[in-house]
């Protein structure tokens, strides 16, 4: 629940069923292979680190999952829903931040929000109550009459976040979420989403090529020029790259220095 008393949904569980599958998954740009049988999981309530370079097919794997792009080889399940078969019920069942900045910045806040919400069906009166909910907890309920061009990078990622969580999720994807934030920015919102999987029980897809985004606790997935090299939880991912931590576990796994690549 918000400061303002407003009640914040958390999404049904569902026993065993993992929030996202990925199985066997190829995409090519013409002749360019940009995933190559990729299979993955995520599981509830969880959040998932999918750690790769500028390059590594993190994107098109999102493009997928969102479908934005159709699937040709393999298969993608949200909450046991085909996104190929049963679309509708899969993406009901998701929450998707781009990389790319989505927001109508000559919308107000509110007005983007409520336009999101008529896209999952969700009645005016109850839209806003969402809204001013979701806004709420990212501490910009103030800015719900401004316009989108006058918040900062940093608040328009958390207006995305709040939107995408306003049909009630149960899983949301994030694509590289903190590029071109500052520092605080940066803090804050992966604090926010970590909070989501902690109180809300929202599992969640982090793709991120910055590892310092990633704690001991974590599942994480590691892809490399679009294929799956390591998936487990940190620790296990470690060892068995015979690593001291995940920063060398990642340079083992994919001879890249992910520090130099983004100085």
């Amino acid at each position: 629940m918000t400061a303002d008393g407003l009640e914040l949904a958390r999404p049904p569980a569902l026993t065993g069923i993992p929030a996202l599958a990925v199985a066997g998954v190829s995409h090519s740009y013409g002749a360019r292979k940009a995933l190559d049988d990729v299979s993955l999981t995520v599981p509830q309530a969880r959040f998932t680190a999918l750690l790769g370079l500028n390059g590594a097919g993190k994107t098109t794997l999102f493009s997928l999952i969102t479908r934005l792009y159709d699937t040709r080889q393999g298969s993608i399940q949200v909450l046991g829903y085909s996104v190929a078969r049963d679309s509708s019920q899969a993406l009901r069942r998701l929450g998707v931040v781009f990389q790319a900045r989505t927001l109508d910045l000559d919308l107000s806040v509110m007005e983007n929000l409520q336009y999101h919400a008529a896209l999952h069906g969700i009645g005016w009166r109850d839209a806003r109550q969402r809204a001013l909910a979701a806004l709420a907890e990212v501490e910009l309920a103030d800015r719900a009459r401004d316009p989108g061009r006058k918040l900062s990078g940093g608040q328009m990622r958390r207006v995305e976040i709040a939107r995408a969580l306003l049909h009630r999720p149960s899983l949301l994807v994030l694509d590289e979420p903190t590029v071109g934030l500052d520092v605080t920015s940066k803090s804050s919102i992966v604090r926010h989403v970590r909070s989501l999987v902690r109180d809300r029980g929202v599992a969640v897809l982090w793709a991120t090529h910055l590892l310092d985004e990633v704690v001991p606790d974590d599942a994480v997935v590691v892809l490399h020029k679009g294929r799956v090299v390591a998936a487990g939880d940190v620790a296990d991912v470690v060892a068995a790259a015979g690593a001291t931590d995940m920063h060398s576990a990642f340079v083992a796994l994919t001879g890249a220095d992910p520090a130099r690549e983004t100085a």
